[in-house]
């Protein structure tokens, strides 16, 4: 009888709980989910905890005035194994139509039981409110992280970029989920070691030509009046995406709530404004540092040394992210473009900036993307979009 219960016990496995987000201490855990799941990935970056706790705040991220969500931890004998969201946003519902709900923060230790579990939760949410498709992971929308990272697993995240292990496409995958869409990271070689005139003539051409032909200048967002300015991307933004697979335009007081948490990022060298004489502004660059390069040596706190650490580390930042550049639709053929990317080229020896990526870009955009293979770039990472039918 003894050997019996022990061979028992032997064979125990540890029962598995999803639970609902429910109190601050759980959204905490929530947040800090993917330290333990990442806990020896090399490449992963910690989040600000403070930085998630507030974009995951209903009371504060302006996307719950037109959303409702859940959050749900998998938990293993009370340790937390994995983590999702499950969404539906009435502005998707106007912009993209259909009947869908979205599902996002997907993080899951190697284990098909559990990435099942935390699916089928969400997918079951989903369906009780009347969804027939899931689409995802977005974290909240197509203006947050996206994706599920499928290549590119040697290459270390850049800010606002989501960071996996290859096991995820697999578990996503064996779950009954398919490609709804592929985005793709383009990594550029800058500075010194990049002389801007790799880029092909034509985009030199096409930049000398919007400001000789079009009178359009390119100068940088001005932090004085950092509100204006960003209303004035905004502008741009909405306009210059509309046709993009997937996206739902952002309001003013989204654009207002993630400015916010970008102050202490945001650099006027690299946000632009591209504008006529008369003031028309006609195109937007958002390009920010790769404040990852100093988040990975802070373990996710600000304290006790995190400030420190950020304002030294800040300094020697080598790496930018081009997250939106966009023209709006009458002037996509005047170089406007062009213009901008050769400025980002101008910027780089004086801020000693060596590389950037650029994304995420949409497989099917191909204007962008043969205009990224002209600077000289190449696809390093992919992220991928899935769906399901419910």
């Amino acid at each position: 009888a003894a050997a019996s219960e022990g061979c028992c016990k032997l064979r125990r496995m540890p029962s598995l709980d999803i639970r609902r987000v429910e109190s601050r201490r759980d959204l905490k855990r929530f947040v800090k989910v993917p330290f333990a799941v990442h806990r020896d990935h090399p490449e992963w970056v910690p989040p600000l905890i403070m930085d998630r706790m507030a974009f995951l705040d209903r009371r504060k991220n302006p996307y719950f005035d037109h959303a409702e969500a859940e959050l749900w931890i998998a938990e293993r004998d009370g340790v937390p194994v994995g983590r999702i969201s499950a969404q539906i946003d009435q502005r998707w519902d106007e912009y993209r139509g259909g009947n869908d709900g979205q599902f996002g923060f997907f993080e899951t230790i190697d284990d098909p039981e559990v990435a099942g579990a935390l699916l089928d939760t969400g997918c079951e949410w989903l369906a009780g409110r009347g969804r027939d498709r899931v689409v995802g992971p977005m974290d909240f929308t197509t203006n947050d992280e996206l994706g599920i990272q499928i290549e590119g697993f040697d290459r270390a995240p850049v800010i606002l970029e989501n960071c996996h292990q290859p096991y995820f496409q697999r578990l996503v995958e064996g779950h009954g989920f398919t490609k709804a869409m592929d985005l793709l990271m383009w990594h550029l070689e800058m500075g010194k070691l990049a002389d801007g005139l790799r880029f092909h003539p034509a985009i030199h051409e096409a930049a000398q030509k919007s400001l000789d032909e079009h009178g359009i200048t390119i100068r940088s967002m001005r932090r004085s009046d950092m509100a204006a300015e960003m209303a004035r991307f905004h502008e741009v933004y909405n306009e210059a995406w509309g046709d993009n697979w997937g996206f739902v335009p952002i309001t003013e007081e989204e654009v207002e709530f993630h400015a916010k948490s970008l102050k202490l990022v945001l650099d006027e060298d690299w946000a632009m404004i591209a504008e006529k004489a008369d003031g028309e502004v006609v195109g937007a660059a958002l390009t920010l540092p790769d404040i990852n390069q100093v988040l990975r040596k802070m373990d996710g706190r600000v304290l006790p040394l995190g400030w420190l650490r950020f304002l030294r580390g800040r300094r020697e930042i080598d790496v930018v992210r081009i997250l939106a550049l966009g023209v709006k639709k009458a002037y996509q053929h005047t170089g406007v473009a062009a213009a901008l990317y050769v400025r980002h080229m101008q910027n780089t020896d004086p801020d000693g900036v060596m590389s950037g990526e650029a994304g995420w870009i949409l497989e099917t955009n191909e204007p962008m993307n043969r205009a990224l293979e002209g600077m000289g770039g190449r696809v390093h990472k992919k992220f991928r979009i899935y769906e399901k039918r419910l």
